[in-house]
């Protein structure tokens, strides 16, 4: 059986229409192949999502934006997601808007733990924050001191023009200090050449009066040293004669014809000394012992006191 050429071009024509159907679906993100399930997030501003727009968990594409609906009445942007079904999303999941910094956009999931949601279910939408808004945040602090930073600097360029102002007078009063000083010099100059004139004077004058005193110096050390002579011959004579005066007393004593030479040289003193000594020591000892020998009123006789001692001796 042959194929007419009609139905040959009109086969084609199918097929080429379904696959331009299932590759125009497929490049809206619409999967033919994979299972998926929808879930949906609400936006107040989706700023420029587009379907087909890729949806992401830890950076891995698990779907894609399949539809967009304005809901015009209530204010808001409800976006359908179409997300592979082994993707297990919960009551705390978010999905976040985000974009890349040339402008194209996607949605991020952030899944966390709780229970389990049910396909075409609502996830919890939020934006995340752009570089705009980042900047519009940080603006006012920044805005607030460089305001403070012109304050100040407002502050220093004014101070800066009082103290210029100041700086003008100082520079116009030293304008004159050249001459003051040219002046001061002037007179310091004249009357150091006055006293250095003054000074010469003083200093010939000094010269006469030393030319004057040199002889009377001299004549002053000449008597100066007489006088020391004088006195040290003094001194010699007297030292002289003290020492013929010792000289004479020694020779005395070493002659042995006075009471000092004798005791010196002779030990008769001493052993009377040393006999009448031991004479006192036996008088004071018969005392102690025997007092009686001694008050009695009219004394005794020896032999009553060599009859007391005898008896004594015996006892």
């Amino acid at each position: 059986m042959k194929l007419s050429k009609e139905f040959k071009v009109g086969l084609f024509m199918v097929v080429a229409i379904t696959l331009l159907y299932f590759g125009f679906n497929f490049l809206k993100g619409i999967d033919f192949f994979s299972s998926s399930n929808k879930y949906y997030a609400i936006y107040h501003n989706v700023d420029k999502l587009t379907e087909s727009n890729q949806v992401f968990l830890n950076g891995y594409a698990v779907g894609r934006v399949s539809k967009i609906q304005i809901q015009q009445e209530k204010d808001r942007v409800l976006v359908e997601m179409d997300i592979e079904s082994d993707i297990i999303l919960t009551d705390s999941s978010v999905a976040i808007l985000n974009g890349e910094l040339l402008g194209g956009r996607f949605i991020q999931l952030d899944v966390g733990r709780g229970n389990i949601l049910q396909p075409k279910d609502t996830l919890r939408a939020e934006v995340a924050k752009g570089l705009m808004d980042f900047i519009a945040q940080n603006a006012e602090p920044v805005a607030s001191n460089l305001q403070s930073t012109l304050k100040n600097v407002n502050i220093i360029l004014e101070n800066l023009a009082r103290n210029t102002k100041r700086i003008d007078t100082m520079f116009i009063r030293l304008q004159n200090t050249p001459g003051l000083i040219n002046k001061t010099l002037r007179s310091a100059d004249n009357n150091i050449n006055d006293l250095s004139a003054e000074f010469k004077v003083v200093a010939g004058n000094i010269n006469e009066a030393l030319t004057e005193l040199k002889p009377t110096l001299a004549n002053f050390k000449t008597v100066s040293d007489s006088l020391k002579m004088l006195r040290l011959n003094g001194t010699l004579n007297k030292a002289q004669q003290s020492l013929a005066k010792l000289n004479e007393t020694l020779s005395r004593l070493n002659s042995g014809d006075n009471t000092a030479s004798k005791l010196m040289t002779e030990d008769t003193l001493y052993v009377n000394l040393n006999k009448l000594l031991l004479s006192l020591d036996s008088l004071a000892t018969h005392f102690n012992e025997n007092p009686r020998h001694f008050l009695a009123p009219l004394g005794k006789s020896k032999k009553k006191i060599a009859k007391e001692l005898e008896a004594q001796r015996k006892q």
